[in-house]
Formats: C-alpha cells, sequence, structure tokens
C-alpha cells in the first residue's frame, strides 16, 4: 500500500556526513548528561512504600495524587489496578519517616476526603529490590541487542547487522539522554518502551535494508553505486514509512495527551524513540552500512562457472 510514489531518488546520502556528526555530537552529549545528572530512578528502582488502598465507587486519581503531593511527597505513582475501585500508591522512602507512619498520613488525608476508603496493604519495596530489576533490566537490553545482531547477520549480511546496532544504540542512548537531562522520573514502564523501541527501529532498518537487498540483485539497478542504490531504497520506502510510523504516533500522542501521569512518560519515551527511529534508520544506519563497504557482491553469491570436464574421467 503507497500513499504516493516519489519518481526520482531523493539524495538522502549526499548529507548522510553532516547529518552523521550531529548524531555523534547529540550522543556524546546523551552521555555527558547520564554520567553527570544520572536517571531520576522511581521507588520500583531506588525504593519505597507500597500501599494499596479501596474505594466503594470509581477513585478519583488525580485528586488523590494532588492530596498526597500535598504531604511533601513529589514522587508519587498514583494508578488503578484491577478495578477502578483500586488503587496502588507508590511513596518514595525517607529516612526520617517508616512505612507504617507513611501509610498513617495517606490513609487520614484519604479519609478526610473520603471516609469509605479502606487500607488493603502496605508494603516495604527495598533498594535490594530496585537492584535486582535494575540488573534484569540490563540483561533484557543485553539479550534484545544480541538477538537483534544475530538475527540481521543471518538474515543479510555482518555489516548490515554492526550499521543498525550502531542506529539502535543511538536511539536508545539518545533517550536516555533526554530522560537524564531533564530528569524525567526513569520507571519499569519506561524500560518497556526503551525495549519496545529497539524492536521498532530494527524493523524500520530491516524495510530499508530488504529494499536494498532488492535494488542490488535488479538487473535494472546493475551500474549503481552503492549511495545510489541506498538514496533509492529509502525513496521507495517513504511511503510506507509514512503511513507505519504515523499511525502509530497518532496513538502515542493519543497516551500523550489523555492517558494521564501513569502513561504520560511511556509515551514520552516512545515519542522520542519513534522520531529518533526514523531518522536512524535513514540517514544512521544505512549510512554506516554504506561506509562499512557494503557491495552487491555481499548480497549476491557469484555463480562459479560449470567446468567442462566436471565430472570428466581421465
Amino acid at each position: 500500500m503507497e500513499l504516493f510514489r516519489i519518481k526520482r531518488d531523493i539524495p538522502f546520502m549526499r548529507h548522510a556526513l553532516v547529518l552523521n556528526v550531529v548524531s555523534a555530537l547529540t550522543f556524546v552529549a546523551a552521555v555527558f548528561f547520564l554520567f553527570y545528572k544520572g536517571l531520576h530512578l522511581s521507588i520500583e528502582f531506588t525504593g519505597g512504600t507500597v500501599i494499596e488502598v479501596t474505594y466503594t465507587k470509581p477513585a478519583d486519581l488525580e485528586r488523590i495524587r494532588t492530596s498526597i503531593e500535598g504531604l511533601g511527597y513529589a514522587d508519587t505513582q498514583v494508578q488503578s489496578f484491577g478495578t477502578a475501585q483500586d488503587v496502588m500508591i507508590r511513596l518514595p522512602a525517607r529516612k526520617d519517616v517508616s512505612s507504617a507512619q507513611q501509610s498513617e498520613k495517606v490513609m487520614a488525608t484519604l479519609k478526610a476526603q473520603d471516609e469509605a476508603v479502606k487500607l488493603q496493604r502496605v508494603e516495604f519495596v527495598g533498594p535490594q529490590v530496585g537492584d535486582e530489576l535494575a540488573h534484569d533490566g540490563l540483561t533484557a537490553l543485553a539479550m534484545v541487542i544480541a538477538g537483534i545482531v544475530i538475527y540481521l547477520a543471518v538474515r543479510f549480511e555482518w555489516k548490515f547487522a554492526v550499521s543498525a546496532i550502531i542506529a539502535n544504540l543511538h536511539d536508545v542512548v539518545i533517550i536516555l539522554g533526554f530522560f537524564a537531562f531533564f530528569q524525567w522520573e526513569f520507571s519499569l514502564t519506561v524500560l518497556a518502551a526503551v525495549l519496545a523501541i529497539l524492536g521498532y527501529s530494527v524493523n524500520e532498518s530491516v524495510v530499508i535494508f530488504d529494499r536494498v537487498r532488492e535494488t542490488f540483485r535488479d538487473r535494472r539497478y546493475g551500474k549503481m553505486e552503492t549511495a545510489d542504490v541506498m538514496n533509492h531504497a529509502i525513496t521507495s520506502t517513504i511511503s510506507r514509512t509514512i503511513i507505519t510510523h504515523g499511525s502509530t504516533q497518532i496513538m502515542v500522542l493519543s497516551m500523550l495527551v489523555f492517558g494521564g501521569p501513569t502513561l504520560h512518560y511511556f509515551a514520552l519515551a516512545l515519542t522520542i524513540g519513534i522520531l529518533f527511529g526514523i531518522y536512524s534508520s535513514v540517514f544512521v544506519a544505512a549510512a554506516v552500512a554504506m561506509w562499512l563497504g557494503v557491495t552487491r557482491e555481499d548480497l549476491i553469491k557469484p555463480v562459479k562457472e560449470k567446468d567442462e570436464t566436471d565430472g570428466a574421467v581421465v
């Protein structure tokens, strides 16, 4: 399916060097802020108190959140679970206040609004649990990267695998750099968004690489240089890119606008990842593959000429 078709190839690779220099500077800036400021980790990683309460009618999450923030908790997570009447509240740990004292203050505030609210459970999540989550998250990230490398190396060629991973890591580090620079809260849902972007970004690279392989194999383009092949592959997939990423971005923006605080940073990470994923697939993955020296011979095995004496007995 195509919305439109561009007859003349756009010379993307002509500007690849300049844009990759910009990418490199952005990448270095992201790494700098990651080390200088660090990520603002949620209580899932740093530890805190989890309170579960139940209402007799659908809970007003925004009102609950505002009331708890009035107690001095800036990084509070309030979300529904199970039903609209069940609410989970996560509070960051404080050295001078125990979990029991935190729950008492919260319940006193909530009961002042609605006497029917009932406390179901109070649990303290220690920092050691957060360390385990961080370790498991990094392990999952490493396994995804390794799987992508193996998949692309088998399906295409090792040069494509290397270029795709460079582009994907470019996306991931820049997302983390945004969260470090603005000190947005980094939670498990944001980690899930980062992992989703890895797969989403590599899908765009695979589409372009598929078209590159088809172009190399097409005899009509036999005299094309590698840069021209990249330009043709990217140009011929623009319509598909607009349809796929446009429809996805509409859904993500709806979560960003209407999803509330619970989905805000998840949708924000996806938005950044989708935009940079398109950019990196075109100007990073394709350009790096070209600079690594991808040629027609890498994708088309030469046909061995049959010797006239094959099978003959002397």
